[in-house]
């Protein structure tokens, strides 16, 4: 820490770390500049100010927090207003009028800005989070670190919230750092940090989704806009924070002028390697800073995961071929969905590939729409035990839970290739005509695979072949 301190955070000049340390003047160089930042909703800066203040002015949901701090201290997020007036933090404390405002005065006695001295406190808007970036996490706003240097932006970890982290991306408060590929955008090891340890995993201790080898969403805007915000704000070496708003895209929440070393655990990289590359370089241009970085820290990333973790990266939809019964073939593309446990194939198809009369034993039964999970696991034990018994194609009956209801699907034995791979699932029947795809592959068949969500399948022409003969059957 004190070689780096020495040789890089002094290369910032005394008037650029002053701004990246008050978020208020560091808002107001972004926005002359043209890049977004969370909109301000208001600002206190006496304490007569904050007697005065009219909280009814503020929407349901908003975020106070010190004008000088640091390490996400005295940041507290607001979800929502409950009925007795009350407000609601993200982690779920009901939070009074004095409650805020014992908060207020303490942000401005200096309680938690870098030298403890008197600060002011800023109201933002909350942001609301891409539909992209919900797979990340569901307890807060997932934001992204840049290590930005010499307009090269050398260095980049998501961070993402955890009920543990109360939903502010912090890792000091049980927040996980992700390393992110500065080259593809590609997350890489997944660091959960506490002052006795530094865990390394691949899925959300919440929500036990994985979370290495996805693709970060708007990954080039975000590295454009690191570089512009450390540019104009004229440091030479900074941590930007950005984050992605549903309809305003990639927002700049603040700068660091003394980034932690965070960054290079969760990238299992030392950082000073990065930095000692680039430095002395003339960079003109952030196009070219960006350049420079895919030139000197690519390393064919997608190749390196799957040679790491043994799993090919995929996309969320990819062409696939089914192998059905009577030596049938399809080739299909397929929704990959890592919020579905099991996949599910369309009734339609299923008869294409050769399945027709276990299909219609199946609906004749008439089962009712609606079902309740009480009803559906009475009767499933039963009907399994006799359709199964009487078409051994079948191999076993479920009650599936979905945004359609509660029912009881059958299940079949299907191999599917796969990007190369060869897998025996089995899909559960539903009527999928009015869907996109006529099939989908659940998280139960996804453990030889990484996802990236900005990779596009290769299309196909699907068509039936009976390998018998060369004729193909529509």
């Amino acid at each position: 820490m004190n070689a780096r301190s020495a040789d890089y955070l002094r290369a910032n000049k005394r008037k650029a770390r002053y701004t990246a340390d008050n978020k208020l003047e560091t808002k107001e160089v972004l926005r002359k500049h043209g890049l977004s930042t969370a909109e301000m909703l208001a600002v206190i800066r006496t304490t007569q100010e904050a007697l005065n203040f009219d909280w009814d002015t503020l929407p349901d949901s908003f975020v106070i927090k010190p004008n000088r701090g640091m390490g996400g201290e005295g940041i507290v997020l607001i979800f929502n207003r409950l009925k007795n007036g009350n407000w609601l933090s993200t982690n779920k404390r009901e939070l009074s009028k004095e409650d805020l405002l014992a908060h207020v005065r303490n942000i401005l006695d200096g309680n938690f800005s870098l030298l403890n001295t008197p600060d002011i406190v800023l109201f933002e808007a909350r942001l609301t989070v891409d539909p992209l970036y919900k797979r990340f996490s569901t307890s807060g706003i997932p934001d992204i670190r840049v290590i930005v240097y010499n307009n090269v932006p050398v260095m980049a970890m998501l961070r993402v919230p955890t009920i543990k982290s109360g939903g502010k991306a912090n890792l000091a408060q049980g927040g996980l750092g992700i390393g992110v590929d500065v080259t593809t955008g590609m997350t890489t090891h997944v660091v959960m940090k506490s002052w006795l340890y530094e865990k390394i995993i691949d899925r959300h201790p919440d929500t036990k989704v994985q979370l290495r080898g996805i693709k970060v969403p708007y990954w080039n805007e975000i590295m454009k806009t690191a570089v512009l915000a450390a540019r104009v704000v004229k440091l030479s070496y900074c941590g930007v924070d950005i984050s992605v708003d549903k309809k305003r895209g990639p927002v700049v929440l603040e700068l660091n002028a003394r980034p932690g070393l965070g960054i290079q655990i969760a990238n299992l990289s030392p950082l000073r390697e990065r930095l000692e590359r680039i430095r002395g370089l003339k960079v003109p241009t952030p196009e070219r800073g960006i350049t420079i970085a895919r030139e000197l820290f690519g390393g064919q990333l997608e190749d390196q995961v799957e040679s790491v973790t043994g799993r090919q990266v995929i996309g969320l939809v990819e062409s696939i071929r089914l192998f059905g019964k009577e030596k049938i073939r399809k080739n299909v593309r397929a929704k990959i969905d890592t919020g579905a446990d099991d996949s599910s194939i369309d009734i339609g198809l299923a008869r294409e590939l050769g399945y027709g009369d276990a299909v219609d034993a199946y609906l004749n039964e008439s089962l009712p729409d609606n079902l309740t999970k009480e009803e559906a696991h009475e009767i499933l034990p039963e009907l399994s035990k006799r359709l199964k018994k009487e078409h051994s194609d079948i191999t076993r009956l479920s009650v599936v839970s979905s945004s359609h209801g509660v029912s009881i699907r059958m299940n079949i034995k299907l191999t599917v290739s796969l990007a190369g791979h060869s897998m025996t699932i089995e899909p559960n029947l539903f009527d999928r005509a009015h869907l996109k795809y006529p099939i989908l592959i659940g998280r139960r068949n996804l453990s030889h695979f990484l996802i990236d969500s900005t990779k596009l399948a290769v299309k196909v022409k699907p068509v039936i072949e009976e390998i018998s003969g060369s004729k193909k059957v529509s």
